[in-house]
């Protein structure tokens, strides 16, 4: 009888909500400890188009803990006696941190030039390129390929998994709403959820990429 109940402890549906709220929370607060810093002083930098590359340089620690929160949100565990998010993120990081970082600063530069003089041809290379990006940070987080694969297969992805690029749009449309109604700080404490619903959209893309793409 005890045996039964052991095995069932830490499984129920309450159990699960406990360990997925705390997750989030543990991966939301590694996430502001390694990408708050930039982001507090992005929030006091002038909203000036000369401060564009000094605000790229405090978002460049953001793509790394996006990854290693890619990484541990991915793995996560609904058991409330097995939960390692905390470790999850910290090797997600080590593994990543370099190979987010090779897309995530090209990315950072990329939409610094456009937003310096913003046209029509501007907003669009920048929203193909930020949902290029989330294609491509979620493959180099859960998968391992040399830069110039990644940057293929997220090319590819964005026709083929058409579904997650418009469920991208949506998630773009809704962090901008954030900014513009509050400010970045809202990104930052909201990362854990903007991630959890990046890799529930993603779905069906990584299935691709496991499937067709990975030996």
């Amino acid at each position: 009888m005890s045996a039964a109940l052991g095995e069932r402890f830490g499984t129920g549906l309450l159990s699960q909500a406990a360990a997925m709220i705390y997750t989030l929370l543990v991966v939301e607060a590694l996430v502001l400890v390694t990408a708050g810093p930039g982001v507090a002083l992005l929030a006091l930098l002038d909203r000036d188009a000369s401060n564009l590359p000094l605000a790229a340089l405090c978002l460049l620690p953001a793509g790394p803990a996006l990854s290693a929160a890619i990484y541990a949100l991915h793995r996560r565990r609904l058991d409330l006696t097995d939960l390692h998010p905390g470790a999850a993120f910290v090797r997600g990081y080590r593994l990543n941190a370099a190979g987010s970082l090779k897309v995530w600063a090209p990315w950072l530069l990329l939409i610094s030039l456009n937003l310096a003089g913003p046209g029509p041809a501007q907003w669009i290379v920048i929203a193909v390129a930020t949902m290029w990006m989330l294609n491509a940070l979620v493959i180099t987080s859960l998968f391992v390929f040399r830069l110039r694969d990644v940057a293929r297969l997220s090319a590819y992805l964005l026709i083929r998994s058409f579904g997650v690029t418009v469920g991208n749009a949506c998630l773009i449309v809704v962090a901008l709403a954030g900014v513009w109604l509050w400010s970045e700080a809202v990104l930052a404490l909201a990362a854990s959820l903007l991630v959890l619903a990046l890799l529930g959209n993603a779905r069906p893309l990584i299935a691709v990429v496991r499937k067709e793409f990975v030996a």
